[in-house]
């Protein structure tokens, strides 16, 4: 580590109050597509499939069926995320010993909504931050733009060692679901994304640590890796309704192509191998891609535990999600120090981002 390296000081998580276990939104999705003759049995076993307990959502549920346009559904992605993200933001800083007045780069990610001005903006009077905040918005990277955040905000860091910097990620994924549509990709979406937001406060590597704080994990290098011509593998297509998505089944055989061989070169280029990363942090894309990540990087049993339960608990909260799984690593308290760790996070492109850690 140099002393350029910037530190990860906290995570913070905020989700909305609603919440429903995953029976009573199959029991939903049912009652209205059974309108349509879609085999009910069908719907119940890609839910079941997808391992997830439940979902927190961005509205009640019963007020998703007057979302009858794109405007209406980016109106409740806008109030909403105003919301959550302040709520992240808050923790975040809470978590590091910090105030707003002390961030000086506010990096936001999304792939689930659109404003202008940017959320990043409209968090600027609701957390009374600085008028000199450098604010830099991000749409599209999709469920790989959490780590991207990282990667982006560290790069910056250094070049700014005293700075501090937020990277705010906030999806509603439940807000993009198409109900006239029957195809499989928006099937399994219905079953697998949720709602939430995540914070991420990191700081420059000449900035001391807030007060009471010992340590911290130091971010050592980022990786981006984009596969050409994948572009057809995950995505949305615009449509009259909003964001209808692009998933193919092919990701997981993407993921077991590639992934190894990426990670490899990574760590040897600081003179690591995958034995030496104790402390793995995968974005909860669905379970096909947990397995597949696993089995691409020969890990134990155990090694994405966190991961498993971050997607049983809240769903695959895109961009979010690998911000959770981070913050629950952090929480756990288990890191030594000397310890390595990886964040990797795939999405659109298609392509993927790799974070290395160490405490």
């Amino acid at each position: 580590m140099t002393t350029t390296d910037p530190s990860l000081l906290a995570v913070g998580r905020a989700l909305p109050p609603h919440y429903a276990d995953q029976e009573t939104l199959t029991a939903a999705l049912t009652a209205h597509w059974s309108r349509q003759h879609f085999n009910p049995d069908r719907l119940a076993q890609i839910h079941k499939a997808t391992l997830v307990s439940g979902r927190h959502l961005a509205l009640p549920l019963a007020d998703y069926a007057a979302l009858d346009s794109f405007g209406k559904k980016n109106d409740a992605w806008i109030r909403v995320a105003e919301a959550v993200g302040e709520a992240a933001v808050r923790d975040a800083l809470e978590r590091a010993g910090l105030e707003p007045g002390d961030v000086d780069h506010l990096w936001f990610v999304t792939v689930t909504g659109l404003s202008t001005p940017s959320l990043d903006a409209k968090m600027m009077n609701r957390l009374g931050l600085k008028p000199s905040v450098r604010r830099t918005p991000i749409f599209g990277l999709g469920c790989q733009a959490g780590a991207a955040g990282l990667a982006r905000a560290s790069d910056l860091l250094r070049a700014f060692p005293r700075a501090v910097s937020v990277v705010l990620s906030v999806e509603l994924c439940t807000l993009t679901l198409q109900p006239e549509d029957l195809s499989i990709p928006n099937v399994v979406a219905s079953g697998l994304f949720g709602d939430g937001a995540a914070a991420v406060v990191l700081g420059g590597g000449e900035r001391a640590l807030p007060a009471g704080r010992s340590a911290a994990p130091r971010i050592l290098a980022t990786r981006s890796v984009f596969y050409p011509a994948t572009e057809w593998v995950m995505g949305w297509d615009i449509v009259d309704t909003g964001f209808k998505v692009v998933l193919s089944a092919k990701v997981p055989e993407v993921i077991e192509a590639h992934v190894g061989r990426d990670v490899d070169a990574f760590l040897a280029d600081h003179g690591l191998d995958r034995s030496r990363i104790r402390h793995w942090v995968a974005h909860t894309g669905g379970p096909k891609v947990l397995q597949a990540f696993q089995s691409a990087l020969g890990l134990p049993e155990g090694a994405l535990e966190r991961s498993w339960r971050s997607l049983r608990e809240v769903g695959n909260l895109s961009s979010a999600s690998v911000l959770f799984v981070l913050g629950d690593h952090l929480d756990a308290g288990e890191a030594r120090p000397g310890d390595f760790g990886l964040v990797a996070a795939m999405g659109p492109g298609f392509s993927a981002e790799l974070v290395l850690l160490r405490w």
